[in-house]
């Protein structure tokens, strides 16, 4: 009975090191300049976040450029279809939701759809392809999907943020804004109460912003990480094999629907992103 009970407490401690493994990210100590899984604090880089982030940020201006450098009024390119079809797309979600004509809005909500998108997409690589091949160049630890780190879903949010004061900065002015600030929604009188309302309502947006992403992408990591283990439980006898099956079925399954889950997800938050820019821009007086 002694022996059983420490093989499961075995397998349980190695399930526990395994997901927790995979939910470690690459940590740069900037104050000691070493990797350091355990550091923790302002001054700590999570390289492999920058990294991907990065590289998919370059790929999407790699591909988009590509695109229209080879565009052409003939037969066109699949690559120059898929370009033409999400620009049209973008562009037609903030014809609709922006209120006025703006040079920076739809290139940005591009930028944000596919570039989070990408960063969603990552998620679907099979959860130990990368890591393993990490591991044997001496790379202790791998998070490939950008979107399930919160630093950089709340760097996306807070880049909204800043925008948002600009947008209504620049529509409604320094002193219409401040003055919206104090007077809406219940007039001069009610100053601080509407200025404590205002506060709480441009925190919530990139708070909002940051968590939903963040939340929907690592909740399906973690699904995968999960389907992972069950299927490694093929080399357990017969039993094993049957949950390893099930776990490819699962895999597959889970990957189908997730596909729609991060195109959802880059479309929220590129939608919002629009709204907010567009209510910064939209003075209540216009109402």
């Amino acid at each position: 009975m002694a022996a059983d009970q420490g093989h499961g407490d075995g397998e349980a401690h190695g399930s526990g090191e395994y997901v927790l493994h995979h939910l470690t990210n690459l940590k740069l100590d900037l104050q000691t300049m070493s990797i350091d899984a355990q550091a923790k604090g302002f001054w700590v880089l999570h390289l492999d976040s920058v990294i991907f982030s990065v590289l998919l940020g370059l790929l999407f201006i790699f591909l988009f450029r590509h695109a229209a450098a080879g565009a052409t009024a003939g037969v066109p390119s699949g690559l120059q279809n898929f370009a033409e079809m999400v620009i049209d797309f973008v562009d037609t979600q903030v014809r609709e939701i922006f209120p006025h004509a703006d040079k920076l809005v739809a290139p940005l909500a591009l930028t944000i759809f596919v570039w989070v998108f990408l960063m969603n997409f990552m998620d679907l690589i099979p959860v130990d392809l990368l890591p393993t091949g990490a591991a044997a160049v001496g790379i202790p630890y791998l998070k490939v999907v950008p979107s399930t780190d919160v630093n950089i879903t709340a760097g996306l949010a807070l880049g909204v943020f800043v925008l948002i004061f600009v947008y209504n900065f620049r529509y409604k002015g320094v002193g219409g804004f401040f003055k919206e600030v104090f007077t809406h929604p219940f007039g001069p009188w009610l100053a601080p109460v509407n200025l404590v309302l205002r506060i709480v309502e441009e925190v919530a947006r990139p708070v909002s912003l940051a968590l939903r992403l963040f939340g929907n992408l690592f909740a399906g990591e973690l699904i995968f990480i999960l389907i992972a283990l069950l299927m490694a439980q093929a080399f357990n006898g017969v039993l094993g094999a049957v949950l390893a099956g099930m776990g490819v079925a699962l895999h597959w399954a889970w990957a189908v629907f997730h596909i729609l889950v991060i195109t959802l997800q880059a479309f929220v938050f590129m939608v919002l992103t629009v709204v907010y820019l567009g209510a910064a821009a939209e003075s209540h007086a216009d109402h």
